[in-house]
């Protein structure tokens, strides 16, 4: 799969502006500032429905305008597919597939398959556990989009049985017939869609465990070696990791919390409160990984995401994000190695010398109007 095609209006610093892409390695270089960052923040949106830099979609959208538009030409095994997502202030996003519109923004993921490696991937190891959860989702929704919409459900669900235990806690009504039943009713609705969340999760960690070890050694063959695993926040014994297995995990989990629950007003179970634990020998990464350790880490991760993905069938696009500058030089070359053979690598950088030199790449640079935003200067080869 690669980019043909990208297309931004009113999207952060990009007023407007048209981008014709080809397969191969494509260089955005450019100061710090200049806009070069939302060019691939942008395709990454198209890819996940998410920016790898913010939580919510306001910041998209450009000063001034209401609303951001992002368009994308993708061309995977010949067949071309146009993704087009708007991006509102204050109301729903839309979307469309080859120009049609389509009933929810969700259904466009998956059309564009990606994997992005940026600094700001460090919290994937230094981060708390929600950075972690949102790296398997994420993946796990590009390779079955069907996933999205599972997380988006049990996201509703946690959501109201939230504000349930809120208006229980500490009241006269924690011990009301009415108040539990409903309760009862709401636990049954998170442990299906639970369920479901952590078997995907599950499945996706298992697939990625020898590929993370396989690509951290390949970074830093020196060093200890690497492992992730699932940790849930119910017991699972081992007996199984399918959904009516895991949905009866976490029933019992939420019987068993039942009264903290009611005393603290939060929902102390469920995949939210899970984590996926990275560890270097016999010692969790977080808290004990060198910096170099942490940075081997995170682009293990992205590394393997991206074997995962191309083992799978479309290969997808690589997108570097102001990599390389912080990168000694033996894992520029392991990095510079694994992109090589890459159909489409799309690279952003402050100053071209931090790009291997021997790489055969397009450098579209990057200047400042004199509006302040991004615009386009020539393509050298």
């Amino acid at each position: 799969m690669y980019v043909r095609h990208l297309s931004l209006r009113e999207f952060r610093s990009w007023q407007h502006v048209e981008l014709e892409l080809t397969p191969g390695r494509t260089v955005f270089v450019g100061s710090n500032g200049f806009g070069k960052t939302n060019l691939v923040e942008a395709l990454w949106y198209c890819a996940t429905l998410g920016s790898h830099r913010v939580a919510t979609d306001a910041p998209l959208i450009r000063a001034g305008a209401d609303r951001a538009v992002v368009s994308t030409i993708v061309v995977n095994e010949g067949r071309e597919l146009a993704v087009d997502i708007e991006i509102a202030a204050g109301r729903a996003n839309k979307a469309r597939l080859n120009r049609s519109p389509v009933r929810s923004t969700r259904e466009v993921v998956g059309a564009v398959r990606a994997v992005l490696f940026a600094p700001e991937d460090l919290a994937l190891v230094r981060g708390d556990p929600g950075e972690r959860r949102r790296y398997l989702d994420e993946l796990a929704s590009v390779r079955r989009p069907r996933v999205a919409a599972i997380r988006a459900d049990y996201e509703k669900v946690l959501k109201q049985r939230t504000a349930l235990l809120k208006s229980a806690a500490g009241s006269r009504f924690r011990g009301d017939v009415g108040v539990l039943e409903t309760l009862d009713v709401w636990d049954g609705h998170l442990a299906a869609h639970g369920a479901e969340l952590m078997a995907a999760r599950i499945e996706l960690t298992n697939l990625l465990a020898p590929e993370v070890e396989k690509a951290y050694q390949l970074l830093a063959p020196a060093s200890r070696p690497a492992a992730i695993s699932y940790r849930s926040s119910v017991e699972l014994d081992g007996g199984g990791q399918g959904v009516e297995y895991l949905e009866a995990a976490l029933l019992a989990g939420l019987a068993a919390r039942r009264g903290a629950e009611l005393e603290r007003g939060v929902c102390l179970v469920g995949p939210h409160r899970d984590d996926l634990e990275l560890r270097l020998g016999d010692q969790p990464a977080k808290g004990f990984a060198s910096h170099g350790e942490s940075w081997c880490m995170a682009l293990a991760l992205r590394l393997a995401s991206y074997e995962l993905l191309r083992a799978e069938g479309s290969e997808p696009v690589l997108i570097l994000d102001d990599v390389f500058a912080e990168l000694d030089n033996a894992r520029r070359q392991a990095l510079a190695g694994v992109a090589a053979d890459a159909e489409q690598v799309l690279v952003t950088a402050a100053v071209g010398e931090d790009i291997p030199a021997d790489w055969d790449a397009t450098r579209i640079g990057i200047t400042l109007r004199d509006d302040d935003s991004g615009r386009m200067s020539e393509v050298t080869p």
